[in-house]
């Protein structure tokens, strides 16, 4: 299917096989239905990335970048305005995601593809993700220490693990709680971070269950 021309090949590239790995997965998706999809030849896939592997690579460096930026440009403010306050940080994390999961345009499609990547295990897309991304969680999770100082490096990075996991979840839209009718999607998205937020600084402030560790903790 033919893309429009305004848009660049890259680009074309980058939509066909972000909603191809959405509908398929990585290891589903072929080089030949991007090209067929974005109605380029395989040379052009070649030129621009290299291999499939870099294309999933550059896939998700085009969306999280855009989040990464939100979430760091809001936890400055949060810090700034909000010196020693939790949910301000929290908020700084999940609404940037939220709000980029609600547009149908750009992030619909790569919210399936987070799915797929927690479905399907690919190790070069983690290390890529670490090696570019993880900066950006342990920038929070100081962050959240600096609000939360009883906590452990391994208690912070346990709840942190599981925020990450719940906020996906409700990027989603997995849930038992369906928009009721009436109500619009950013109504609904706001209401979902509020009550994750809310959420999260339960169990951010929830005192150790045990000072025992039994766990090895590899910091994102």
């Amino acid at each position: 299917m033919a893309k429009p021309a305004h848009f660049s090949t890259k680009d074309r590239i980058l939509g066909a096989a972000e909603e191809l790995f959405a509908l398929h997965g990585f290891a589903g998706t072929s080089l030949r239905q991007v090209t067929s999809q974005a109605d380029v030849n395989i040379a052009a896939v070649n030129y621009h990335f290299g291999s499939k592997e870099n294309l999933v690579n550059e896939v998700f460096r085009r969306r999280m970048d855009e989040m990464t930026s939100a979430r760091l440009t809001q936890l400055d403010s949060a810090r700034r305005e909000h010196p020693g306050e939790l949910r301000p940080v929290l908020a700084a994390f999940v609404e940037p995601a939220l709000a980029m999961a609600q547009d149908r345009q750009t992030g619909g499609a790569f919210v399936r593809v987070i799915a797929r990547a927690y479905a399907e295990k690919n190790d070069n897309l983690r290390k890529f993700l670490s090696d570019h991304y993880g900066h950006v969680l342990r920038d929070f999770g100081k962050a959240i220490s600096a609000c939360v100082p009883g906590l452990s490096k391994e208690e912070l990075y346990w709840r942190l693990d599981f925020l990450a996991g719940s906020l996906t979840y409700a990027m989603a839209d997995f849930g038992l709680i369906k928009r009721p009718a009436g109500v619009t999607e950013a109504a609904h998205r706001a209401h979902a971070a509020q009550e994750l937020i809310h959420f999260a600084e339960a169990g951010f402030r929830a005192s150790a269950a045990s000072s025992a560790s039994t766990t090895s903790l590899s910091t994102p």
